[in-house]
């Protein structure tokens, strides 16, 4: 999923992708969610998002608290949220909803 960006609008194009992608939240310059899954799960989605992260040159913090796993996108002291790190986190979507055999 690639967001587009509106130059005549003067719209925040990633606002408009991170309000497509539910339960993402924009906490300064990085992208978080929290994922409800079980240790195998945990372990199956960690697994693709590192191949699809490798890809995308992204280094995500994926951890392991209270039987969910958290991912933030970005770097605390870094940037501005990229697009790839908007493309990263609607794969992450796609990955969990395989993973939890959700629709």
């Amino acid at each position: 999923m690639r967001a587009r960006r509106r130059r005549s609008t003067g719209t925040d194009y990633l606002s408009d992708a991170l309000a497509l992608l539910g339960g993402w939240t924009r906490d300064g310059v990085q992208l978080r969610r929290d994922l409800a899954c079980d240790d195998s799960q945990h372990a199956a989605l960690t697994e693709r998002i590192k191949v699809a992260a490798d890809t995308l040159h992204i280094r995500p913090s994926i951890r392991r608290v209270d039987g969910h796993t958290q991912i933030c996108l970005g770097q605390q002291d870094g940037t501005a949220i990229t697009d790839g790190e908007v493309t990263l986190a609607a794969r992450i979507e796609d990955f969990y909803r395989t993973v939890v055999e959700r629709p």
